[in-house]
């Protein structure tokens, strides 16, 4: 059974992403998923926290200490997560955004494209 396009897409996301974030900082997730929603790209990955982020984060300084190192280091490279949706899906994103729960270790970016990503797949096979 051949894999479809999106999920395709989904998959080479995802591994890029990680790629990245090794890249980035050493370590990537312990798991990634990524979701073309309409024109939505969405990824969540679990497992992100450093061992370091482990112990600040179970003291409420901490927490804030590890949100904001995050929202700066993300602020700081949007343009290169932006250029791997771009690259992969063909498509120009809009807007990007994200967020990290310190509670479970999880962190997700949302890509908001140019057009449906699912239907620019679906005219693509036809």
């Amino acid at each position: 059974m051949a894999i479809s396009a999106k999920k395709k897409m989904e998959a080479d996301l995802s591994e890029a992403f990680i790629k990245f974030q090794r890249d980035l900082l050493g370590r990537g997730p312990q798991e990634a998923k990524t979701y073309i929603v309409c024109d939505m790209i969405i990824s969540r990955f679990k497992g992100v926290l450093t061992v370091e982020e482990k112990h600040l984060v179970s003291h409420e300084k901490g927490r804030r200490v590890v949100k904001e190192m995050r929202q700066v280091l993300r602020e700081m490279y949007s343009e290169e997560s932006e250029e791997i949706v771009q690259r992969i899906t063909g498509c120009k994103v809009l807007s990007s955004h994200s967020d990290i729960s310190t509670k479970m270790g999880e962190r997700i970016e949302v890509f908001v494209m140019d057009r449906d990503v699912e239907r620019y797949l679906d005219d693509k096979q036809k």
